[in-house]
């Protein structure tokens, strides 16, 4: 008589298909990642950039007209009239920089809006400054911290907000699969509170990346992490295993490729560009800069954002409630048809004993 397979092969084969299932989201992940932010980053190019060009005369619209037909819809170059107008488009952010034409010549940039941008900007009018034999001055009406001379901290400290809440969904989701949804959902706000103190501690006394404003920074923080953990926490009743490859597309590969942290969205692909008017990270970096740097420049309409994000956590949350709720009274009614029929079974079966005697 032949023996039959081994169960150690079997178990072994068993134990390789699980593991190769799993596999498939980080595959997915490195996928997604490089579509996202090579897509978003590879080869940033300005188009549409607003820039201003200082003086009312026929000169200054000659200028303005040549460098707007140059650059082939890489800029969008208007006049205005005077210095003080230019100051004020740059401080609402409606340009990104403006020249100041005539002997020593003079290009007004925003470094809080956009260090990147900022930087382009006076590429192209170094070239237009060295075309008439002038040095350029440079100078920055809106300078960043010292301790954040990039720019780009506030981005950074988007990174590690963003880290601290879609990791702890798995945490939550996970580990605590077993308590009530109502529970989870308050391990979801307290730990958004503990993990937006941390952002403020690194923003202030850490590494000073701001120098004022830290109670406003908090709050966005705080609506910010509560809306990713609320929606993680939810999404992790009908997604499951999946729940990680979700939150990663959500808050890393479209959020921080369309947040303006490193790009503006005149700067980036048009999808990523349309992405940076309603995702909840672009909410953040923006809101903080307009808070910060800007005198609270559009600042309610960043809040807004971050708050329609909570407000979908809660939504979410909701939706799972309800459905959890549905699988409870399915599997009480299946108990209960089991039951029946276990029953039924016992009954028949002590009814065939009496028929039998």
């Amino acid at each position: 008589m032949s023996a039959g397979p081994s169960p150690a092969p079997v178990a072994s084969a068993g134990a390789l298909r699980h593991v190769l299932s799993h596999l498939v989201t980080p595959l997915l992940m490195c996928l997604g990642m490089g579509l996202a932010y090579l897509g978003a980053f590879h080869a940033p190019e300005p188009h549409g950039l607003r820039v201003d060009v200082v003086g009312s005369g026929a000169s200054a619209q000659v200028l303005a007209q040549s460098l707007q037909d140059k650059g082939n819809g890489a800029l969008s170059v208007r006049t205005v009239p005077d210095r003080a107008a230019a100051v004020d488009h740059l401080m609402t952010q409606q340009s990104y920089g403006a020249y100041v034409p005539g002997p020593g010549p003079e290009l007004m940039v925003a470094g809080a809006s956009s260090d990147t941008t900022a930087t382009v900007v006076q590429k192209v009018f170094t070239e237009v400054a060295a075309g008439q034999g002038d040095p350029l001055e440079v100078t920055d009406v809106a300078p960043t911290a010292d301790g954040d001379p990039t720019g780009q901290g506030i981005f950074f400290l988007l990174v590690a907000v963003s880290i601290g809440s879609y990791a702890s969904v798995a945490v939550i989701g996970g580990a605590g699969a077993v308590l009530a949804l109502r529970i989870r959902a308050g391990l979801a706000v307290v730990t958004s509170l503990l993990v937006s103190a941390i952002g403020v501690a690194f923003a202030g006394p850490v590494f000073g990346l701001v120098d004022h404003g830290l109670g406003g920074l908090w709050a966005m923080a705080w609506l910010y992490s509560a809306g990713i953990l609320l929606i993680g926490v939810g999404l992790h009743t009908f997604l499951k295993r999946w729940t990680t490859l979700g939150v990663m597309v959500l808050f890393v590969m479209l959020n921080f490729t369309s947040s303006g942290g490193i790009f503006k969205p005149e700067l980036q692909p048009g999808f990523f560009g349309s992405l940076h008017a309603f995702w909840n990270g672009a909410g953040f970096v923006e809101g903080v800069r307009s808070h910060v740097y800007f005198g609270g420049h559009a600042l309610g309409g960043h809040v807004l954002v971050l708050a329609l994000w909570f407000v979908a956590g809660l939504v979410v949350v909701g939706l799972a409630g309800l459905a959890e709720a549905k699988r409870r009274r399915d599997a009480a009614d299946r108990d209960r048809a089991v039951e029946a029929a276990r029953q039924t079974t016992g009954a028949e079966e002590e009814m065939e004993e009496a028929v039998g005697v």
